[in-house]
């Protein structure tokens, strides 16, 4: 029997370690998708915990830590309900003229799409309108249990919602010592390396948090100053929508401007839709080329491809909450690599 190459050899070699790897990530993932919750409210506690620490350690200077905590919790939260409420009176306010808008702006897309080059039957849309209208009455009882089955969906929300804010409540009051008890759990010859892979972790995950927010509200402020210079309805809630999606990497802004580009078809017209979409161009080469290298560098060092196959990676993987949660694992995880590969964590 011939002799088997060395080549061959280490191949083996390491595929039988990659299996082995892989078999492991594919059963943590497993664990993960069984108690998604849980691993949402977690990660959505960790997101409190980064983005209040700061505001709750300088409150803790003049007051008891559990206040301070408090006053950073309510204060947040009432901000939050503020944004909200004016979100809803901005919607409640300009519905009326919005639906106006909306009637008017089909019919001038209408004609203007039964002209050349399009050459679109006038009556399409109408057809098209009714079918909508039929589908709706014939499948009443399918979109009713929809709604419940939405419902339903909506009480797992507050609930993840109401354990990532109590999780978040420990983590600010004594994190530290939380991480210090896990780690002295652990093997005496593990306790050091972990120590540092967890510090470059909480590092990375925090530079992100705060940099992702910065990096959507610049975003959002962009976005709702331009909508309202060109007179686009409901220029707040658009630019609200803007924020919120910055926080997936790469698709998530020009998803939500492509929504307020049909809002200003549908209300002012195409010229006012072609702006709209220029700025979806302009707007991304600013994320890209301006706030990322300078608010997220030194938090977050991947390159711009591992970024966008990873947030496809993830909304493959688990929808809008893997696309989310894709860009900090993957910079946690390799921060953690680069930490624990330095000469100063190899064992003492």
């Amino acid at each position: 029997m011939p002799p088997v190459s060395p080549f061959l050899r280490t191949a083996a070699s390491y595929a039988w370690r990659l299996l082995v790897v892989g078999a492991a990530v594919y059963a943590v993932f497993v664990v993960l998708g069984r108690f998604h919750e849980i691993t949402v409210a977690l990660f959505l506690g960790l997101v409190i915990t980064a983005l209040l620490g700061p505001p709750a350690r300088i409150l803790a200077r003049w007051m008891p830590r559990s206040v301070a905590v408090a006053v950073s919790l309510v204060g947040s939260a009432v901000l939050l309900l503020g944004v909200l409420a004016l979100v809803g009176e901005a919607v409640a306010g300009e519905s009326g003229t919005l639906v106006r808008e909306f009637r008017d702006g089909l019919g001038s897309i209408e004609q203007w799409l039964a002209r050349p080059p399009f050459r679109l039957d006038p009556h399409a849309l109408s057809d098209l309108q009714s079918k909508l209208g039929d589908y709706v009455s014939s499948h009443r009882s399918t979109l009713l249990n929809t709604a419940v089955t939405g419902a339903g969906q909506l009480v797992q929300v507050f609930t993840t919602l109401a354990l990532a804010v109590f999780s978040s409540v420990f983590f600010l009051y004594g994190g530290d010592r939380q991480w210090v008890w896990f780690c002295e759990q652990l093997p005496e010859w593990t306790r050091r390396r972990v120590a540092i892979g967890g510090r470059a972790a909480w590092r990375t995950f925090n530079g992100y948090t705060h940099g992702i927010v910065l990096v959507a509200a610049t975003n959002a402020v962009l976005v709702g100053v331009a909508l309202y210079f060109l007179g686009v309805p409901l220029a707040v809630p658009l630019a609200l929508l803007e924020f919120v999606a910055a926080f997936v990497p790469l698709i998530g802004s020009p998803v939500a401007l492509a929504v307020a580009a049909v809002v200003a078809l549908a209300a002012k017209g195409p010229l006012i839709a072609g702006i709209v979409v220029a700025l979806i161009v302009v707007i991304g080469q600013i994320e890209g080329h301006l706030l990322h290298p300078l608010v997220m560098s030194w938090a977050v060092r991947l390159h711009p491809l591992v970024v966008a196959v990873s947030v496809v990676a993830g909304a493959i993987a688990a929808g809008v909450v893997g696309a989310v949660v894709a860009v900090p694992l993957v910079s946690v995880v390799w921060s953690v690599r680069c930490a624990l590969r330095t000469p100063a964590s190899g064992p003492p």
